[in-house]
């Protein structure tokens, strides 16, 4: 059976044209030259694919993209856009379009995305519904990245950050990266790289965060002996080691004003010095940033410069938490396993099913790293077998159920039998303290400078305690 295609545009022409190229291609199709009488053929009968034009006379491409996916989720919808814009095809994909087409139109590419489409059916569910953890499958239940390093994500809301990536990897654009501490940002940023054009060149990743004031232009631009004491000698910076490749800052609102100017001025005129040099090099680099804080929020405050936030703005993606995508979890904690028996060289089978469950209803304030983290320690402590809840962290065999419940048969000091156990004083303060910093972390959406000032700790004591409890 052919499949229906209909064409919302309110060009007659391009109507006519488009509609006897697929009809000669095998496709059925209807036309509609504007948005209300396109919505109401779509409610009339029944059609595989939507191709709209994102400027109609009386309404938005979004408004009737909109109106669509509430009406028949599974409609695969394609925008067609004379506007070039990448930050139109975010929208329209984050709003549930498959994909969009610029004009004029090439009709090899128009074939090959509805084919693509045809390929890749729509779900109806914006996040797939968990899957039981089955550790004893010899098939890997998981797909990996380009490099066979990462695990790609197939949950509904990771589905939509790879179709961002689609978009954005080809192009130079600089990109922004949001979301909490664990999400994977970095590993994002390698994907990218990755599927550029840039692939094989290097990446170079820098973390904001952790670097001293007066150090932070020496590590992005280098030095030359002498510049400041202790500089012994010449040292290249991260530009130049990432020079042809991508250069990837996280924490990127933590570097000190006078670093940002010093940053804008290179991504302006693609030239930098080294600190305490005269001579300026060329640098051709793509950078991607990633930030826990909103950099807009964060200019608006006056504690990032404006103009850099915009140079850096061309493109953003936002990575949901662990929690918001529990498709996920099963996946990562297969990969997770399989990778630490590699590590390990052991062979543990899997988990246990009440295992699987405290997983899936655990909120993971820390995210993948936590998550890594907990099948690594697990694995560690088993022998053999499946992985129990008995080598679990207490934090995830006490957390609550929906009900109210706790995962774990006991409270944290009382047995099975109402007497009192036997309580590691020392145990019990480093438990209290790493609840207490993630409380606050969470509190501040993982800005871990604002931990730092809110627990009265310097940011480098709040990086070596969170990765002492990572470690455990």
């Amino acid at each position: 059976m052919n499949k229906k295609i209909l064409i919302i545009d309110d060009d007659f022409d391009m109507c006519v044209l488009l509609s006897r190229f697929l009809n000669k291609k095998g496709y059925s199709t209807e036309v509609a030259h504007n948005g209300s009488k396109g919505l109401a053929k779509f409610n009339e009968f029944h059609f595989d694919i939507v191709l709209c034009d994102f400027r109609l006379g009386d309404k938005d491409g979004k408004d009737v993209l909109t109106k669509i996916k509430e009406t028949k989720p599974k409609t695969i919808v394609i925008i067609i856009t004379g506007y070039s814009d990448i930050k139109t095809a975010v929208d329209v994909i984050k709003l549930g379009a498959f994909d969009y087409i610029t004009k004029p139109l090439i009709p090899d590419e128009v074939i090959n995305v509805i084919e693509k489409a045809l390929a890749n059916p729509v779900t109806d569910a914006p996040s797939q519904p968990a899957k039981p953890i089955n550790g004893n499958q010899k098939k890997r239940n998981y797909e990996l990245s380009l490099n066979n390093e990462y695990l790609v994500g197939q949950d509904g809301e990771t589905s939509k950050i790879y179709r961002q990536i689609e978009i954005v990897a080809p192009t130079n654009y600089s990109v922004i990266l949001y979301g909490e501490s664990g999400t994977g940002k970095e590993v994002i940023a390698k994907t990218i790289h990755e599927a550029s054009n840039r692939k094989g060149r290097p990446f170079v990743a820098m973390d904001c965060g952790t670097l001293s004031k007066e150090l932070s232009g020496s590590e992005l631009f280098g030095h030359v002996k002498g510049a400041f004491t202790g500089a012994v000698s010449d040292k290249e910076g991260h530009f130049e080691m990432a020079n042809g490749g991508t250069l990837f800052l996280d924490e990127v609102s933590n570097l000190p004003k006078d670093v940002q100017a010093s940053l804008l001025r290179v991504i302006q005129e693609r030239k930098y010095k080294r600190v305490g040099d005269t001579k300026e090099m060329d640098v051709d680099v793509r950078i991607i940033v990633a930030s826990n804080e909103n950099l807009q929020e964060a200019y608006q405050k006056g504690k990032f410069r404006e103009d850099l936030y915009h140079r850096f703005n061309e493109f953003s993606i936002n990575l949901p938490p662990l929690r918001n995508r529990k498709g996920d979890i099963p996946l990562f904690a297969q990969f997770f396993l399989d990778r630490t028996n590699s590590e390990l060289q052991k062979n543990i089978e899997g988990y246990e099913e009440d295992v699987e469950e405290m997983f899936l209803n655990y909120s993971w304030p820390g995210n993948l790293r936590e998550f890594r983290n907990v099948v690594r320690r697990a694995v560690l402590l088993t022998p053999s077998g499946k992985i129990s809840s008995k080598v679990l962290p207490w934090e995830i065999t006490q957390a609550l159920q929906p009900n109210g419940q706790t995962n774990g048969a006991e409270s944290l000091a009382v047995n099975s039998s109402g007497l009192v156990k036997e309580v590691d004083l020392k145990d019990a303060a480093a438990k209290a303290e790493y609840e207490t910093i993630m409380n606050v972390l969470k509190e501040v959406n993982f800005n871990k400078t604002k931990a730092a000032e809110i627990l009265k700790i310097d940011r480098k004591t709040l990086y070596n305690k969170i990765k002492i409890y990572e470690s455990l």
